[in-house]
């Protein structure tokens, strides 16, 4: 058996866990000679190892002081709860994504997507080979800068360096690390940049509205009148519409995951409920009539979810199913953005997927526009932020208070009331004329 040697408390009262073992010295001694021999390893690979300390692999050193001295450190933390055992962080970071991040990452199916592709096209190209406890300041500087020459959105970028920080968090959590070196100081995010969204003037949207194919019209009444999102128009049901209130229930959307359809809570998992114009109304009620809903079974949830709904929806394919975005936005989108005059015509020789389109220039900005029309008009912002479906009030100001040029204006005017009637009441007692005076 290989010696182990007791090793002396830190203190008078605190006893360390753990020992350290000679590995090329038998513990007992031979009853004859009273001498230790040596055991079958000796002189090959490390003589001492340091084992017994719970929840710690063991570690193999050649010198006895340096045995010590980890020990002495490695009781220390695991008491603090900070114990990092250094062959832990020894995994590359590819590895570690790809074995332990990947596998527990949760979130809805598309934000599972985007995480993805953030870590396959931006970071483990350029980290991933990287030892976990070998990835320093310096090395996030550069790829910072890195990022910065390739990446033009700084929002993209703030997404891309969110992932990585949080795939190094867990390693902390996990104890492969002892810090987020995401986290120091002179590792430099680039700045959120403020955030304006830019809307069509109206009569581009309505000519927009009265190109695009009669089964299809009802989209961008939706996208105008009433601020949908479009997977949200896609997955609408005359269930959802009150006429008898004038209000629409914001219940589910249609998403597409690598071609695959499926409903699913709005975002941020949200149901909602809008107002709903007369003039959207019978917009409904005529498009009902010309094309009857069609009940259409896709999964909830996900994809491959095992459970799947049946729902009553106003907006099909000819065919009856359900739509996705990627095609309506290739075949019926820009076919309408052309007609009227807002993209240039398809070029003979590309393709329909081929078309470009400027991403201003997608559905979404019918959004911004009924946002600018009701702000433009006075409604209240929180009453904007409520039929948006955003968290908070100041989500919407962030992106829309530019379509408020009037802000403003009515305190105002009811200052100068106040004070214009109280100046003259004053310039009226201090008129010589006045019995004060």
């Amino acid at each position: 058996m290989a010696r182990r040697l007791p090793f002396p408390p830190l203190d008078k009262e605190t006893h360390l866990p753990g020992y350290i073992e000679d590995r090329w010295i038998k513990k007992k001694r031979d009853p004859i000679t009273g001498k230790r021999e040596r055991t079958a390893r000796y002189g090959k690979g490390k003589r001492y190892k340091v084992a017994g300390i719970p929840g710690i692999r063991d570690r193999s050193f050649d010198t006895l002081e340096d045995a010590k001295a980890w020990l002495r450190r490695a009781a220390t933390d695991e008491e603090r709860g900070e114990f990092v055992d250094p062959r832990d962080g020894s995994m590359t970071l590819a590895d570690y994504i790809a074995t332990h991040w990947a596998p527990g990452r949760g979130g809805a199916p598309r934000t599972q997507q985007n995480q993805e592709r953030h870590a396959r096209l931006h970071i483990v190209p350029h980290l991933g080979e990287l030892p976990l406890r070998n990835i320093t300041a310096a090395d996030l500087r550069v790829y910072v800068a890195k990022l910065e020459a390739t990446v033009s959105s700084a929002n993209y970028r703030r997404d891309i360096l969110s992932e990585l920080s949080s795939i190094l968090e867990a390693a902390v959590d996990d104890k492969r690390l002892a810090r987020n070196p995401m986290r120091a100081k002179s590792v430099r995010w680039p700045k959120a940049p403020r955030e304006r969204r830019e809307a069509w003037p109206l009569e581009t949207a309505l000519r927009v509205r009265d190109e695009i194919s009669p089964r299809n019209r009802i989209s961008v009444v939706l996208g105008l009148g009433c601020g949908l999102r479009q997977g949200e128009v896609f997955g609408l049901s005359p269930e959802d519409i009150d006429y008898a209130r004038g209000v629409i229930h914001i219940r589910r959307q249609v998403q597409t995951i690598k071609g695959k359809l499926y409903f699913t809570l709005p975002k941020g998992a949200k149901t909602r409920v809008v107002d709903m114009p007369s003039s959207v109304a019978e917009e409904l009620k005529r498009h009902v009539e010309a094309f009857p809903p069609v009940e259409v079974e896709l999964p909830w949830g996900k994809p491959e979810a095992g459970q799947r709904r049946k729902v009553s929806l106003l907006l099909t394919t000819r065919f009856g199913n359900a739509v996705a975005a990627n095609t309506w936005n290739t075949y019926t989108w820009k076919p309408a953005l052309a007609a009227a005059g807002i993209i240039p015509p398809r070029p003979h020789d590309a393709k329909p997927w081929q078309w470009e389109a400027a991403p201003k220039d997608g559905f979404h900005v019918l959004r911004h526009t009924y946002a600018s029309i009701l702000l433009e008009a006075g409604e209240s912002v929180v009453t904007v932020a409520r039929w948006l479906g955003h968290s908070s009030p100041a989500i919407t100001l962030g992106y829309y208070a530019h379509f408020m040029p009037e802000a403003g204006s009515k305190g105002r005017t009811a200052i100068d009331g106040l004070l214009g009637r109280q100046g003259d009441r004053d310039a009226s007692r201090n008129s010589p004329d006045s019995p004060q005076g």
